[in-house]
């Protein structure tokens, strides 16, 4: 591959939009295991948030997407390829920048921290509702008369 080519490759990858449009690929090889990329994100995203269970495969795909990103830039950057091994490269590594931007747009949901902020928050709205209607609202919390 030419000088020129290589950097025109390396643009390509690293400009600001370069996922727009891309789309995620059906399967990739990330550290030697073939993974169904694609059919992974959709199941992912479908749900809208990451369930704590769910946490840290997702969190694991994200670091070895990382990884492989890396992996394959470098291959474009210091590698003896031809062109079209690089342009070959150089559209993976956008399907998984692609793929990187659906998982990091998800976010994760605790959902018992959730529950006993609702449940704390219903116990504050029940409270305030009793002394209304006990009258006792001005007896700062004592529950007595003045």
């Amino acid at each position: 591959m030419k000088e020129f080519e290589r950097k025109q490759l390396l643009e390509r990858v690293n400009r600001e939009a370069a996922t727009v449009g891309a789309d995620i690929p059906d399967a990739i090889d990330v550290q030697g295991e073939e993974i169904d990329l694609r059919d992974f994100v959709f199941e992912i995203k479908r749900r809208d948030t990451i369930p704590s269970g769910e946490r840290e495969r997702v969190e694991r795909a994200k670091k070895n997407l990382r990884r492989e990103r890396l992996q394959r830039l470098q291959r474009i950057e210091d590698g003896e390829i031809s062109y079209e091994k690089g342009e070959e490269l150089a559209e993976s590594i956008v399907g998984i920048d692609r793929a990187l931007n659906a998982l990091e747009q998800l976010r994760p949901v605790d959902l018992e921290r959730e529950a006993d902020v609702q449940e704390a928050a219903d116990r504050k709205r029940w409270m305030k509702f009793l002394k209304q209607a006990l009258g006792r609202e001005g007896a700062g919390g004592s529950g007595r008369r003045p």
